[in-house]
């Protein structure tokens, strides 16, 4: 099969090296892709949010199979129009994909399938919404509505900080992201995060992970992307994982089939999980970034052959083979990041590094130029490395990390802490 992977980060890196050990691959493309994959894979300049020019890629290098591997594309309708020119598309619609595009929807889903989540009320305009933050409290969660790259979510601990994301929410900070606003109450607990692959009908959970999101060591600082995650993630048990299975994503699919809008995908569901009961905290219509380069460790080639069943609407056939270990990574941002940072530096003696089935380097924001690799983006390396427990997959990974000179970097000495 010729296969075309969209995106250009950490988890389409990850995605193409898992899909690259399947021996149904005979052709590789990632678009626009990175440093990184172009050691291992063709790359190709597209615009990925342009669905007739992805379409017209598709057809002129014969591909089988695309996988979409952001959310922007799937926004955008990039999958809608794969489908509509016959090509087999791994990502939803972009109704679909609403489920992340905006915030608002995704609670009337709920709301609608009865799947347990934070109680919430929203906004178009600042001062009502300052008036109910004054009237709940804090702590208290603001969310810019649409995609905002991760960042538009503020755990507000104090009234003033909520205050503050309304003012820049509504300033135009997440650009149109936050035209409209949802204020939702702070839920307690521990948060983790289950991948369950969606055929239109069928579901099937691909594993567990959990995150660092906070720049800083012990989970302190500005919110990011994510630092760092791990899987499997030990608070979610195989029971409470069933829960969520049937009391939230189960009645979510059944939901968005019924709207006329049946979702073929990987649903992301971020849960808090207290008391052994999960609550949704959000979803999103892609593979996390960094979650999704601890599942690829995990899953390897199979991956590819379970994300063309749910592709071809086969995901009742479909088994997962776990081994029985652990993944980790970590991230090396540009000093700076989440905030103002630098580019061009350069990232020195990752060639010297083990490349195998236990130890990777997954580039997320590097380009190569002049025979060197320089650093691009806010994160910009993750570390991943597996291991029969997780403190085995943690010295791995942070051996390869001291084996890294990149003064322009930074990363967390602590991921993992949580189940350590």
């Amino acid at each position: 099969m010729n296969i075309l992977i969209l995106g250009s980060g950490g988890r389409e890196h990850s995605l193409a090296w898992a899909v690259m050990q399947n021996p149904k691959c005979d052709r590789l493309i990632v678009a626009p892709g990175n440093a990184g994959i172009a050691q291992i894979a063709e790359c190709a300049a597209l615009d990925i949010e342009n669905g007739g020019a992805v379409v017209s890629f598709a057809e002129e290098n014969a591909i089988d199979f695309v996988i979409v591997g952001p959310e922007a594309p799937l926004a955008a309708g990039v999958a809608d129009r794969l489908r509509e020119a016959g090509v087999l598309v791994f990502g939803p619609s972009a109704e679909a994909a609403r489920l992340e595009a905006s915030k608002s929807f995704t609670k009337e889903i709920c709301d609608a399938a009865g799947a347990p989540t934070a109680a919430y009320a929203r906004f178009t305009e600042a001062d009502p919404a300052k008036a109910y933050i004054r009237e709940q409290g804090a702590p208290i969660v603001v969310k810019a509505d649409g995609l905002a790259a991760g960042k538009g979510v503020i755990v507000a601990m104090d009234e003033e900080t909520a205050l503050e994301a309304i003012d820049d929410m509504f300033g135009g900070a997440f650009g149109g992201a936050g035209a409209e606003v949802v204020i939702e109450e702070f839920m307690e607990g521990e948060e983790a995060s289950l991948f369950v692959l969606c055929d239109g009908e069928n579901i099937l959970s691909v594993g567990t992970a959990q995150d660092h999101k906070r720049v800083g060591e012990g989970d302190t600082g500005l919110n990011t992307g994510g630092m760092g995650a791990y899987s499997p993630a030990p608070v979610l048990s195989a029971e409470i994982e069933a829960r969520a299975m049937d009391e939230i994503v189960r009645p979510t699919m059944d939901e968005m089939k019924r709207r006329g809008a049946p979702f073929q995908g990987v649903l992301y569901a971020g849960l808090m999980i207290k008391d052994g009961q999960p609550r949704l905290v959000e979803y999103n219509v892609r593979f996390g970034d960094p979650e999704c380069q601890v599942l690829m460790m995990r899953l390897g080639g199979q991956v590819m052959d379970l994300m063309h069943a749910a592709a071809e609407g086969r995901l009742a056939e479909a088994r997962v083979n776990w081994a029985d270990d652990h993944a980790i990574t970590v991230v090396m941002a540009a000093n700076g990041y989440p905030g103002t940072y630098e580019k061009g530096s350069v990232i020195r003696d990752l060639g010297a590094l083990p490349e195998d089935s236990k130890n990777m380097v997954f580039h997320a924001g590097t380009k190569a130029e002049d025979g060197q690799i320089l650093a691009v983006g806010g994160r910009v390396l993750n570390v991943t490395a597996r291991g029969e427990t997780l403190q085995d997959a943690r010295d791995r990974a942070y051996a390869m990390v001291d084996g890294i000179d990149w003064p322009g970097g930074f990363f967390r000495r602590d991921i993992g802490w949580r189940a350590l």
